[in-house]
């Protein structure tokens, strides 16, 4: 089986009992959606969890636009690394005083360093992942990408910004071939976006009151924490 977990925004408590409440097996696996940190009380040690729970279970971590904005304010180069301008005005000064940035007497993004299992799981976050009938990605694909009939050619050039950031095309119907499992964008009523076979939308806000959700597939139940 394959679990997908929606956005956590530094909401450790969650995060822990949504982990216990899965019934792990065997050659199961895990997909992360993104926004790990920013908003929510512990970023750091949400990473630090999941770090660790990737010693133990196959685990995929997708980037969110919140990563995104964190680690081009830090200073990295790639093209999916943008938006650090807006970083401290999306919760990220949460995320700064939990590694201690602000404990410097003169903080600097540029001098700043991650601890060395935070660089490595940074640097390993993708824009999306295909599983099966399956396709994860942060956000969304753009209304281009949804009108081709090829899932991968579709993922290879959707532009980051899009897999990031788009809010306007998670239930637009779609000629892909597999349902879109994304995060991201919560619903007003913070429960999942069900739009299949299309897609399915498991950012349920959890750092706004909701729960954190995992999905878990191909047979779709929830599994939720409050």
């Amino acid at each position: 089986m394959l679990y997908a977990v929606g956005d956590i925004h530094g909401e450790l408590q969650k995060l822990e009992a949504l982990l216990d409440s899965l019934p792990l097996e065997d050659n199961d696996r895990l997909v992360f959606l993104g926004d790990y940190v920013d908003r929510g009380p512990e970023p750091k040690g949400v990473v630090d969890r999941l770090v660790e729970l990737s010693r133990h279970w196959p685990c995929v971590f997708l980037m969110g636009n919140h990563e995104s904005m964190f680690l081009d304010f830090l200073g990295w180069k790639d093209p999916a690394y943008f938006g650090g301008d807006a970083f401290l005005g999306n919760g990220g000064d949460r995320t700064l005083a939990s590694y201690g940035y602000f404990d410097s007497p003169a903080p600097d993004p540029r001098t700043f360093e991650l601890p060395k299992d935070h660089h490595r799981f940074y640097e390993g976050l993708k824009l999306y992942y295909v599983d099966g009938d399956y396709a994860f990605v942060h956000a969304g694909l753009s209304r281009k990408a949804l009108s081709q009939g090829d899932l991968g050619f579709a993922l290879r050039r959707s532009k980051p910004e899009d897999l990031l950031w788009n809010r306007s095309t998670g239930d637009l119907p779609h000629n892909l071939g597999a349902t879109i499992v994304y995060g991201h964008t919560p619903s007003q009523d913070l429960g999942v976006r069900w739009n299949e076979p299309f897609s399915i939308g498991v950012d349920t806000g959890a750092v706004y009151g909701g729960p954190l959700t995992a999905i878990r597939l191909p047979d779709e139940s929830l599994f939720q924490s409050f």
